[in-house]
């Protein structure tokens, strides 16, 4: 494709200068890109911008940079580990031919396994821009991504939980009783990972002890991670604290990871730190990351790419690293981002369909903030389509309110109506966990009552 390109509608010429524009004005409407100043300025354009977009050959995102090679970091990554052997059943197709390929019915699990490493984010966040709903979920749905440390997470007909028992002040007790409120209700199967209210080296220490001493205590075949920045991940280590997984939340941009206080020599440094621990009993998969369209707008690093691009660029940099988990915080960042219920719910399928593209484990915080027009009954919805994609996990917070971080996000009975209408399990070795504590029964069903020597035994 030669840029510029254009299309006529009726009367009406729309020109687009570059393929950073047109994947721009190719996106779904959402109010973060209409406040970068990128987005479509009516549905007639965006439509031009999609059926140009679906002419572009795959291949021409190896030539055109979005952000240019010598001056990001993630883009070096993108073009330097890209393997264009796998990349050749696909290498010869348009967009537009992308997104029928991928849905024949002859694209199955395996080959979009073996695709994924010829992907790149860009091809990915386009391909999903001509995408409807319904096209995002099928596709993610035939995906599968296996990852492993105490448990094995992603294998079919498996749905894992991470229980986020945050407290404001990081207070033990309260901490505690979140934790077995939500073992009791059959989560933690993805991680037991706590947001802390304050990141300094002591608490992480003391909220990592905490978390180790419940897990080897009843033997929970789980992982515990506390999301304190990196660097405050490698000095606990230093000391000789139990640390499973190391958290951190990654952008899309060298610009918008600097914002973060993260490069890549630094989370490569984190990953072989953790990994050295030997913790894990089933995988080495150590890492953990968060996401979220916005972040890379929100620190004005963006570099004039849309939301959802810079968003699946963040998922090179989790894909180097081999994770454990990933998951997008697809409401957190607020309304000026991702305005209501429709933008979010659009948000949390595109990022899920694009990263298990990639060959993620992809979750997601299925959340928003009180000032968003949003509501529970939105995040119902977006609950049960990623449910129906095969999301790889999703939050379990005490009544779906986070009380130390502000925002609204699933509870541990969402898990529990999503593994039931689908008839979805948690991972198997803590399904069996499960059953030989007598919380639950066939993987399911919760029991009424507990026995005495049940977890509520001092």
């Amino acid at each position: 494709m030669i840029f510029p390109c254009s299309l006529s509608v009726g009367a009406r010429r729309y020109v687009f200068s570059s393929l950073k524009e047109l994947m721009a004005k190719a996106s779904p409407l959402r109010s973060g890109d209409v406040l970068a100043g990128v987005a479509a300025e009516s549905a007639e354009e965006r439509v031009a911008a999609q059926q140009c977009l679906a002419d572009a050959p795959l291949a021409h995102f190896l030539e055109e940079p979005l952000i240019p090679y010598e001056t990001d970091a993630v883009t070096r990554l993108i073009l330097d580990t890209h393997d264009r052997a796998a990349f050749a059943p696909v290498a010869d197709l348009t967009v537009g031919a992308f997104r029928d390929w991928l849905l024949c019915y002859e694209t199955d699990a395996a080959a979009l396994a073996a695709l994924a490493p010829g992907l790149t984010p860009e091809m990915a966040a386009a391909v999903a821009k001509l995408m409807s709903n319904q096209d995002l979920i099928l596709v993610a749905s035939k995906c599968r991504v296996v990852t492993a440390f105490r448990n094995t997470i992603g294998l079919p007909g498996r749905l894992s939980v991470r229980l986020q028992p945050n407290h404001p002040a990081d207070d033990a007790k309260g901490i505690a009783a979140s934790i077995l409120d939500g073992l009791l209700y059959g989560c933690g199967d993805a991680v037991i990972g706590i947001n802390p209210a304050t990141d300094s080296v002591p608490s992480m220490e003391t909220l990592l002890r905490l978390i180790d001493e419940l897990i080897r205590r009843y033997e929970i075949p789980t992982q515990s991670c506390v999301l304190a920045h990196v660097t405050t991940a490698l000095e606990v280590i230093e000391r000789g604290a139990p640390v499973d997984l190391v958290f951190q939340s990654v952008a899309g941009t060298e610009a918008a990871n600097a914002s973060f206080g993260v490069t890549l020599p630094l989370l490569a440094e984190a990953r072989d730190a953790a990994r050295s621990l030997r913790r894990g009993t089933v995988g080495e998969n150590v890492m953990y990351f968060e996401t979220g369209q916005g972040s890379a707008l929100s620190a004005n690093a963006h570099h004039g790419v849309d939301m959802q691009t810079c968003e699946a660029r963040a998922y090179a940099v989790a894909r180097q690293f081999e994770p454990l988990l990933v998951n997008t915080v697809v409401g957190f960042i607020g309304p000026e981002y991702l305005y209501d219920g429709k933008q979010i719910l659009r948000a949390g399928i595109e990022d899920h369909c694009a990263a298990k593209l990639l060959g993620l484990p992809m979750g997601c915080d299925i959340c928003y903030t009180n000032h968003a027009e949003a509501d529970q009954n939105d995040m119902d919805n977006l609950l049960t389509l990623l449910g129906v994609a095969g999301c790889t996990y999703i939050m379990g917070v005490p009544g779906a309110d986070d009380i130390a971080l502000g925002y609204q996000s699933t509870s541990f009975h969402d898990s529990h109506y999503l593994r039931q209408v689908l008839g979805l399990k948690p991972a198997p070795e803590f399904e069996a966990w499960l059953e030989k504590m007598q919380i639950v029964a066939g993987g399911n069903r919760l029991l009424p009552t507990l026995p005495s020597h049940a977890l509520l035994a001092p």
